[in-house]
């Protein structure tokens, strides 16, 4: 269970402070049970809502040490294979749903590499690996500046030196 202010991830709404705990004062709901009602730290103004029962989507944010010790991971993170066309979209998806910064360093280097590839055969980047190379990214990076205190442009140069790419 999360406390009031508690910042967790969630999987849709990113990085979100935990506002009020308290049932959704809406018709037709469940007066009895309560739900996190999460305030995104961007954007602003939008609120998400996640059932205190039922609040697998969401999880404390790393902390410094956990973001220090991901970062020096970095290179020896292997790449997610994807060979199937027709599944890899759906391995990006369970990979940013998940909100495990570990898997998106996988997919950024399988998707790195396929842009390598691409290019390579003159070819550019898929419309959809360059959502999900923005997405993955920008979750990544995002998470370890808030967690470190840092600039999300400074985590991105820290950051890119450790793929190695």
């Amino acid at each position: 269970m999360f406390d009031l202010n508690d910042y967790v991830v969630h999987t849709t709404g990113g990085i979100c402070q935990i506002k009020e705990i308290a049932p959704l004062n809406i018709p037709g709901a469940d007066k009895n049970r309560k739900y996190y009602f999460l305030d995104p730290i961007k954007p602003k103004g939008s609120k998400v809502f996640v059932p205190v029962d039922n609040s697998a989507g969401i999880r404390k944010v790393m902390t410094d040490d956990e973001a220090k010790i991901l970062i020096d991971e970095i290179p020896s993170i292997e790449e997610m294979p994807i060979d199937n066309d027709k599944i890899r979209e759906l391995k990006y998806k369970e990979a940013i749903k998940s909100c495990d910064l570990r898997e998106l360093v996988k997919i950024i280097k399988n998707l790195h590499t396929r842009r390598d590839q691409r290019f390579a055969e003159g070819k550019k980047i898929t419309a959809i690996d360059d959502k999900y190379m923005k997405i993955a990214e920008d979750n990544l990076l995002n998470e370890l500046a808030f967690a470190l205190g840092r600039d999300k442009n400074e985590m991105q140069s820290v950051v890119s030196d450790k793929f190695e790419i």
